[in-house]
């Protein structure tokens, strides 16, 4: 009897532990793995955008996603890859602040073995995210720079707007640029200045170049949001239909604008098939896949006037 209690005794033992370790087991394979999306700035629309799109697609394949602000900040952007590092994070859908600062905190997520995937804004450095997929500012600029010269007939006053100086897009955007317009000696740039990809900060610039440069003709803006800060300035000084505006981005309100006789001109970028593809890559990474490609263009397309009713915020009319 002793013996049957004990051989009873001793199988549900086995048993219950063979239980609980099944269930430890599942419930450790159907942990949710995390991504952070780690964006520039949530104090702009089209980031907004980026970042949303981005958080989305990784939920759709299946990963909790958590969106991070950097508010335009280096050193806060710091943080938060030091708090992912810490966190178990799986992997980093970045829209960087600086493109040399931000070398630093994709080395340390590379280090601890967290892939990083560039949305948008590139880094200076060709071996530390696994891919960067990035809009093809410069041509996108050249198709705005020889619009440029069709609106204003080769000839006139314009001014530029940057955007941020640490951002390669912002010199990229104005290189492409530049690259027509220079070959026409009769546009002539009365001003460039940093409007910090800002609408209220493109508006208090603009306004002081219209106290300094009374008779310009346009103004190119490194991005969308920019442009609306010009046009307000512009409009608030009575001179709407005089100044004509070219934007970058393919903003929601912009693209309005252009429909309305307000804008004349922008580059569309496509952030949600930038974003959904670094989700993407994430995923394959995670389950495995090594085979990606460095840098990944997005050709941008030139929305004016005449061809606007193609398309809509970010993208295509449907």
């Amino acid at each position: 009897m002793k013996l049957k209690h004990f051989v009873v005794q001793f199988t549900c033992t086995l048993l219950i532990g063979m239980s609980l370790f099944s269930c430890s087991s599942n419930k450790s394979d159907k942990t949710v793995k995390k991504i952070a999306v780690v964006i520039s700035t949530l104090n702009n629309p089209w980031f907004v955008v980026l970042g949303e799109t981005a958080k989305q697609r990784a939920e759709e394949l299946g990963y909790e996603a958590v969106i991070f602000d950097s508010q335009n900040n280096p050193s806060k952007e710091t943080e938060h890859f030091d708090n992912i590092i810490a966190s178990g994070f799986k992997a980093i859908l970045f829209n960087p602040t600086d493109a040399k600062g931000s070398v630093a905190n994709v080395k340390a997520a590379k280090q601890a073995g967290i892939p990083v995937f560039c949305m948008d804004r590139e880094i200076d450095a060709n071996d530390v995210a696994v891919s960067q997929i990035l809009s093809d500012n410069y041509s996108g600029c050249v198709l705005l720079g020889q619009y440029f010269v069709k609106k204003l007939k080769g000839k006139g006053s314009y001014v530029e707007l940057l955007g941020l100086v640490g951002d390669n897009n912002t010199w990229n955007r104005s290189k492409g640029f530049h690259s027509v317009v220079d070959n026409y000696p009769d546009l002539k740039m009365a001003a460039q200045q940093t409007g910090e990809f800002d609408r209220n900060k493109a508006m208090e610039v603009m306004e002081s170049m219209l106290q300094a440069h009374r008779n310009i003709d346009a103004v190119f803006c490194g991005n969308d949001a920019m442009a609306m800060g010009a046009y307000q300035a512009v409009n608030a000084a009575g001179k709407a239909d005089k100044i004509m505006i070219f934007g970058f981005d393919g903003a929601a309100d912009v693209v309005d604008a252009i429909r309305d006789g307000k804008i004349e001109a922008t580059g569309m970028q496509f952030p949600k098939t930038m974003a959904k593809t670094a989700a993407e890559f994430a995923d394959k990474y995670i389950k495995g896949d090594r085979d990606f490609s460095q840098k990944i263009p997005v050709a941008v397309e030139l929305v004016t006037q005449e061809n606007v009713g193609n398309y809509a915020a970010y993208g295509k009319a449907n």
